[in-house]
């Protein structure tokens, strides 16, 4: 059962109840690009600007448990470390433990911890060896596609258009689905991000919104919601709302403290994520 909650609250973890409700007005209209490179090339050049940045902000989770029909709630609040393009370092205050909430990620690795007692558990994994992101929930990948981090790769992509929105198909083996991307023809800035299981169907949704561009160029969505699709309309969610989002540099100590995967000592429970499974590993004392 202790495993059971953990994971269900690792989904909560991983993924955004919304932050705030949106009254939407429709968006002008504007000529989207003709072609997938010229797409892509776009989504290049703003993640190729986007510099190493800090920020504050609120994490509002909405999560179910086996054990429990309604959804469970709470809000913290929580700091955010990108150094693109492959460190992040999100860190909650939940119980009033500053590391409540860690996730990271560097080049090879990622990992997610929760020390709440109750829960006392960290997961890791090798990119190399997690090709679907949607058994990630809050995924260090979905928050650095979020912040503005790039497709790193040209294959398997198709452009269309619909309305205000250009849209980026990715399609991996046997033409299964992998992800979606919406992109508003008119500042040409990520809206929204749909991630497909490997039967091709939408388990994660990322949805950006109130990009802010700041002093220093920076121009990074203020909302994201991230929801994990469930059964029944049980959706997990988490919902990050930034705030202060400033230009950073980092030196080799804040490199080593926040980008690199800390050890699980001292955890009741750890797991080592493949393909997307969690694999029971044995507790390390701390």
């Amino acid at each position: 059962m202790l495993r059971q909650l953990a994971v269900a609250a690792v989904t909560a973890l991983f993924v955004a109840g919304g932050c705030r409700p949106a009254l939407r007005k429709p968006l002008p209209v504007c000529p989207g690009k003709e072609s997938v490179g010229g797409a892509l090339s776009a989504l290049r050049v703003r993640s190729e600007k986007l510099e190493p940045l800090r920020a504050a902000g609120t994490c509002r989770l909405e999560y179910y448990t086996d054990e429990n029909r309604k959804a469970h709630k709470e809000v913290f609040p929580m700091r955010l470390w990108v150094n693109p393009p492959a460190q992040m370092s999100l860190r909650g205050d939940v119980a009033f433990d500053p590391r409540g909430l860690v996730v990271g990620s560097n080049e090879d690795e990622f990992w997610l911890s929760l020390r709440p007692k109750k829960i006392s558990s960290y997961w890791w994994g090798r990119w190399s060896r997690n090709t679907y992101v949607e058994k990630l929930i809050l995924s260090p990948r979905i928050v650095l596609e979020a912040i503005g981090i790039a497709v790193a790769d040209d294959e398997g992509w198709s452009l269309s258009n619909k309305g205000p929105f250009d849209i980026l198909t990715q399609h991996g083996d046997a033409g299964v689905m992998i992800k979606r991307i919406y992109i508003y023809s008119c500042d040409y800035l990520v809206r929204k991000i749909e991630y497909f299981n490997e039967f091709g169907q939408v388990e994660v949704v990322a949805e950006l919104d109130e990009y802010e561009e700041g002093e220093d160029g920076l121009s990074v969505p203020q909302s994201i919601k991230i929801t994990k699709r469930g059964d029944g309309g049980r959706d997990d969610s988490a919902g990050i709302t930034l705030k202060s989002v400033r230009s950073t540099s980092f030196n080799e100590k804040q490199l080593e403290l926040l980008f690199v995967r800390p050890s699980p000592g001292g955890f009741d429970n750890v797991y080592e994520v493949v393909g997307g499974k969690w694999i029971e590993q044995p507790a390390v004392e701390k």
